[in-house]
């Protein structure tokens, strides 16, 4: 079965018009004929019929749709601007309430005017009302839609109308023909898929509402099977592809290895050397490592990661780590310079902050080969960074960057004669390109890992350092703030340090939220006594380290940040954390910040001030954070909470996120589309290759790059 092309969609009548719509479809990512057929509705509406007004007002609080003529129709201003108008049938009348209008609405529904409306009906002050209904202007008599009314995902300036009718005009161009063959459907149970996406788009009368609004229904569930497929496939191909390329393999653990274990102050744990010797043995590969290295807030990656670039160096090759934030990037070049240099290793430092004179000499340095270790920033991946011989690629905090930027650095292919250019193996006329290992200290839990890492190998550190003290966690409300003060105080006296966090820099009449230069100002007048320090992501790189580096010293006490801390801080003393508005904060983020305190042997706690009233996911969050430590427990509750588009950061990384499936209900599924993927692909007859590019090229469309990396 041959690809099918992927068709533009229609163009609009006019140029103009179709440029604009054109860019605001691109928007939604609708490109194709095929985007668009895709583009499956979020929920629908029933506007099959018409009751009275009279019974709509006994419906309670249903949704209805009723039909009248307008009897008036004014502007009032009391108690604020509003649209106010209303229409009668034969049983009653009903008020429209309109808060936010366009003047030209006056004159659409002017007295006399015949107006079929829909919305929540409820009981006003002057009878039933409904507020801001979807409503249209009809002729006496105009017929009914004989089906249910989808509503789309729409952005700014693509009306429902207009999205339905481009949807449709694409279900007239596209190639219908199943990706799947009869005996596949049949094996899977699967609906057919031109009829799935008709009814979804569609839904007779007599449908199944619930089984639609869950998502249950047979038609939806054929389009979650064909999603986790088309994911399924990607990844693993993705994978099949890396193994044909050529890495140079690094085999030498060798004198560095060993004197940079010899020196370490502490011993690994068991966890940690299981992970170097599962890093070491894809090092020796002659194909290119894609690792992801999961541990929880101070589980040590560092070290695990410094391991993996003692092989690169032993065995005559350089590695690169590059690290979100220059904070977080200064700390991995301090901590792993200070193992490394000793034992004769050239460590490299690049960010955009350097002088130019500096920023010449490691650029030197990096392209002559005499920098082994390479450690910066976004820094590392601008066109003038060239390596003599890069072997491996390291980047932590992974899902921090965007796909193009781990791109563009693992493309930093190696070169033996100086340069960038792509070397060609002699017997293998594939580019080499260096080993990866990617690091977070998000946990991801075991379903997402499964479904969106499929390519990647996994190791993950299950263990803390011992030594390492539980931290107490406590949520309190902001009216006793005056309480915290007297435990920050309280907690120096006794020889520690404090952290408090805060979510803005300045103030914002968005978000009345307790700044943090508003905060360091209180701090400075109610501890005159103690040194208080500030650090935000608006200060120079300079002036932040200045004040890291008292904090680090002892010589500052507390120290007020916004998020900047929230990876790579390591200071032993400071045992207490104060999160300001801490409401406002994802899980992650509450997790990574709390893990700046508990890294010595005092007991730490972390104090998580709130704003009452607190919503349902604010007290969930809270509830989590007070309930357990354990960082892949509050992965798993956090993917509960926001779902996998979030919990991955979608839309910074470019993964192609399910649009349709759900990982918490649907596991079934995705079992299924796994196994047939792999089916498809360990048995490559012509008909299997052909079931693979069609399914691809409908539901990904070329954008398959967006999960290699």
């Amino acid at each position: 079965m041959p690809a099918p092309k992927r068709k533009p969609a229609a163009a609009a009548p006019s140029a103009p018009a179709a440029n604009t719509r054109a860019s605001k479809l691109e928007k939604l990512g609708l490109r194709s004929d095929m985007d668009l057929v895709l583009h499956l509705p979020l929920r629908y509406e029933d506007e099959t019929q018409i009751v009275t007004i009279q019974q709509a007002g006994m419906m309670g609080t249903s949704v209805a749709q009723v039909e009248g003529i307008v009897t008036a129709c004014d502007i009032q201003y009391r108690p604020r601007r509003q649209l106010i108008v209303t229409i009668a049938d034969d049983s009653g009348q009903l008020v429209m309430r309109f808060l936010n209008f366009y003047g030209s609405q006056t004159k659409q529904l002017a007295v006399g005017t015949r107006v079929r409306a829909r919305g929540e009906i409820r009981h006003g002050f002057f009878g039933a009302e409904v507020v801001h209904p979807n409503y249209k202007v009809v002729l006496e008599g105009a017929p009914l839609p004989d089906a249910l009314t989808p509503v789309y995902p729409a952005g700014e300036g693509l009306s429902q109308i207009f999205l339905r009718k481009a949807i449709a005009d694409a279900m007239q161009h596209i190639e219908w023909r199943d990706t799947l063959s009869p005996a596949q459907l049949a094996a899977q149970q699967l609906t057919p898929f031109e009829s799935a996406v008709r009814l979804l788009h569609n839904p007779p009368p007599d449908v199944d509402e619930h089984a639609l609004e869950d998502r249950s229904h047979p038609a939806w569930v054929r389009m979650k099977f064909d999603e986790l497929l088309a994911q399924q496939l990607s990844l693993k191909r993705a994978q099949v592809a890396r193994r044909a390329k050529n890495a140079r393999a690094l085999p030498l653990v060798g004198q560095l290895s060993a004197a940079f274990l010899n020196t370490l102050p502490f011993t690994l744990t068991k966890a940690q050397q299981r992970v170097v010797a599962e890093i070491s043995t894809d090092l020796r590969a002659s194909f290119p490592m894609q690792r992801l290295l999961q541990g929880d807030v101070g589980s040590g990656k560092t070290v695990v990661a410094a391991l993996a670039a003692a092989q690169a160096i032993d065995s005559g090759y350089q590695a690169v780590l590059m690290a979100p934030t220059e904070i977080l990037a200064d700390q991995h070049f301090r901590k792993i310079a200070a193992w490394m240099e000793p034992l004769g290793v050239r460590v490299a430092w690049l960010t955009g902050s350097l002088k130019k004179k500096e920023k010449l000499a490691a650029l030197s340095m990096i392209e002559s080969g005499q920098a082994q270790l390479v450690i910066g920033t976004h820094a590392l991946i601008q066109d003038s960074v060239q390596f003599a011989k890069l072997g491996l690629v390291i980047v932590d905090e992974q899902h921090r960057f965007g796909v193009g930027q781990r791109l563009a650095l693992r493309n930093k292919t190696i070169s033996e004669n100086g340069g960038n250019e792509t070397v060609q193996d002699i017997k293998n006329t594939a580019p080499v390109v260096p080993h990866q290992l990617m690091m977070s200290a998000t946990p991801i839990p075991r379903t997402l890992a499964m479904t969106y890492y499929a390519d990647l190998e996994i190791s993950v550190i299950d263990e803390l350092p011992p030594g390492r003290t539980p931290i107490v966690t406590r949520a309190v409300d902001q009216m006793r703030r005056d309480e915290v003060i007297a435990r920050v105080h309280a907690a120096v006296q006794d020889g520690r340090q404090a952290y408090w966090v805060c979510p803005l820099i300045e103030e914002s009449e968005a978000l009345q939220l307790q700044t943090a230069t508003e905060t360091y100002a209180m701090l400075v007048e109610a501890l005159p006594d103690l040194r208080v320090g500030l650090v935000h992501g608006r200060l120079k790189q300079a002036e932040k380290q200045e004040v890291m580096d008292a904090f680090s010293a002892g010589a500052c006490h507390v120290l007020v940040a916004t998020t900047v801390i929230e990876v790579g801080v390591d200071v032993p003393n400071a045992s207490l954390m104060v999160i300001e508005h801490a409401e406002r904060f994802g899980l992650s983020q509450l997790h990574q910040l709390r893990g700046r305190v508990g890294r010595g042997s005092a007991a730490s706690v972390c104090l998580l001030l709130y704003q009452s009233p607190l919503g349902y996911i604010a007290k969930q969050r809270l509830m989590t954070m007070r309930e357990t430590t354990d960082g892949f427990e509050i992965a798993r509750r956090d993917l509960e909470i926001r779902g996998p588009g979030e919990f991955l950061g979608a839309r910074q990384s470019g993964q192609a996120m399910l649009r349709f499936a759900d990982l918490t209900t649907d596991q079934w599924l995705v079992d299924r589309a796994r196994d047939l993927a792999q089916t498809l692909l360990q048995d490559p007859t012509p008909a299997n290759q052909a079931t693979v590019s069609a399914h691809l090229a409908r539901w990904l469309g070329g954008r398959e790059d967006f999960l290699k990396v």
